[in-house]
């Protein structure tokens, strides 16, 4: 609408001018309205990189406060692309009682990386390239995707698709998942 508005005045300002009157303060008036303009459509809002997304969400301050525990903050900043599939605060409260917190603990970190990491896939898979199938982690084990009633990663709903980010793209999901690798248990 801002942007029709702009339109509208440049092209009434470009008539005045063409009619006669005040030469100069018209010419003024179209630079003005054109250089707005032209500021407005080069410069597309761009999405911080994964971290600086997640920061930017309240119900992702859980996810955060993990990858910073487990020293993920760089990597995840890097040039990746990655596809996060994120779980939100909520998922992470489903986990049984103490977990979180013992997987934040420093002498965890390794198991907290590597469910974390299982989180990510190298590349931006955006929601309408997904397909069924098992794609390799980061972490190195592989997920399975499934499609039928709703994407589905190891059978964590995706919620929300195709945030974006300048390194890569979060989808949502409304579950910690954890890689074969990691028993849990032992904590």
């Amino acid at each position: 609408m801002k942007k029709k508005l702009m339109a509208i005045a440049a092209a009434s300002a470009l008539v005045l001018a063409a009619c006669g009157g005040d030469d100069e303060a018209t010419e003024e008036t179209v630079a003005e309205v054109t250089e707005d303009t032209m500021a407005e459509e080069a410069m597309p809002a761009e999405a911080g990189d994964i971290v600086a997304v997640a920061s930017g969400n309240p119900d992702f301050s859980t996810l955060v406060a993990a990858i910073q525990a487990a020293g993920l903050v760089e990597t995840l900043q890097g040039a990746g692309p990655f596809t996060v599939f994120a779980p939100t605060n909520a998922a992470f409260e489903a986990l049984p009682a103490g977990l979180l917190e013992k997987l934040l603990l420093p002498e965890n970190v390794a198991v907290l990386t590597a469910i974390l990491t299982y989180h990510v896939v190298p590349g931006k898979v955006m929601s309408a390239d997904v397909t069924a199938g098992d794609v390799a982690s980061v972490e190195g084990s592989t997920i399975a995707l499934t499609t039928d009633g709703g994407v589905k990663v190891n059978g964590a709903n995706v919620v929300a698709v195709d945030v974006a980010a300048s390194n890569g793209v979060i989808h949502v999901i409304d579950q910690v998942i954890v890689p074969p690798t990691v028993d849990v248990a032992s904590l």
